[in-house]
């Protein structure tokens, strides 16, 4: 077989396998895009699941007289607090206090909540969006951090970072009947990759103990 032959095939065969290797290629980058995606999703529902969890707990309250006579004029307006454009690139922060029940109580991270951890008997789980603590200052950061805030042992509020990977969060009530003494609430969160993932996912939650 000549050289020229040799030229000849080898160009046939990179004509032939260029396609496939570009399908190839271009699979394997679906493949990637679309695992990012549901990681996003899978972070974002944890973190739904939370911010749902807290919402529905808010305002819950033992039946016990004496929690109740020094509770009732002092919090009951604020059981669930929401403020708006606090946080990382204009998020919205919420958060909401609870009484303990007589079994096992958990805060936003898993942690056992006890009495020594509330404040005029009064748990406490915050949920906002941060700029990302161990990104150094003016490198691009793949968004912001979830944090979870509750109370530690003395009674002072703790900040957590659940996730990150979080553009931002966008809480708004909802209109509801006066008279139902219950509140709806949308959250929505943005997940960013960083790069050119972006998702923006929202769920909608009610109160349950707010009468």
């Amino acid at each position: 077989m000549s050289l020229l032959e040799c030229l000849v095939g080898i160009t046939l065969c990179t004509i032939l396998l260029n396609p496939l290797l570009k399908t190839a290629a271009d699979l394997v980058s679906h493949q990637i895009q679309y695992e990012k995606k549901q990681l996003l999703i899978s972070e974002a529902d944890r973190a739904f699941e939370l911010i749902g969890r807290a919402i529905r707990i808010a305002g819950y309250r033992n039946i016990k007289p004496s929690h109740l006579a020094s509770n009732k004029t002092e919090t009951q307006a604020q059981w669930i607090e929401l403020n708006k454009r606090v946080g990382f690139r204009g998020s919205d922060a919420i958060t909401v206090r609870h009484e303990l029940s007589d079994g096992i109580d958990f805060d936003c991270i898993g942690n056992h909540l006890t009495v020594d951890r509330t404040k005029n008997h009064l748990a406490l789980q915050g949920f906002l969006v941060d700029r990302q603590a161990s990104v150094p200052k003016g490198v691009k950061a793949n968004g912001g951090s979830l944090i979870c805030q509750s109370l530690d042992r003395q009674g002072r509020l703790q900040n957590t970072t659940l996730m990150n990977g979080v553009n931002t969060l966008f809480i708004e009530e909802l209109d509801l009947a006066k008279d139902s003494g219950e509140r709806l609430f949308k959250v929505e969160l943005e997940m960013t990759d960083g790069a050119s993932l972006n998702l923006r996912l929202e769920r909608t939650f009610r109160t349950r103990n707010l009468l």
